[in-house]
């Protein structure tokens, strides 16, 4: 787990997190609202592929562009669980929350450093790519 989570406010503008994301250099920022809780997670990829493109004008709110609800971890969490839990969802940071409060993230790259087990990273990102792309694996190439 990762601890030192970049966060920011949900009102912040797409440009001002997509910055903090280069300043930081992450690939995600966790939205929390004023009371410290998580109100949606974007990453570089919700920027890059859906705020940036298009002609969108990138002092629009980051919110609009956010996952939301998010999915999260506790703590004490099984490695195998998360694994499970990131595949089911198709994503590949977890955030972990300790009674309601951020206390990390976890990434598939820290699955793959606490495991030491490649294989896993390989067959992780294949079930997550399906789970986030269906339509590439299933529609578009004619599977």
């Amino acid at each position: 787990m990762t601890e030192g989570v970049v966060t920011a406010q949900p009102s912040a503008t797409v440009r001002q997190v997509a910055e903090l994301m280069r300043e930081r250099n992450v690939g995600s920022v966790v939205l929390l609202d004023e009371q410290g809780s998580i109100v949606g997670f974007v990453t570089d990829r919700d920027l890059a592929l859906g705020a940036l493109t298009d002609g969108r004008d990138s002092s629009d709110p980051v919110h609009a562009h956010a996952s939301s609800p998010v999915v999260t971890a506790e703590p004490g969490m099984d490695v195998e669980d998360a694994a499970e839990l990131m595949v089911r969802h198709g994503i590949r940071r977890l955030p972990v929350l300790d009674n309601g409060r951020l206390t990390g993230i976890v990434t598939l790259d820290d699955l793959v450093v606490r495991t030491g087990d490649v294989e896993l990273a390989h067959h992780m990102t294949a079930q997550i790519t399906r789970a986030a792309l269906p339509g590439f694996y299933f529609h578009d190439r004619g599977g």
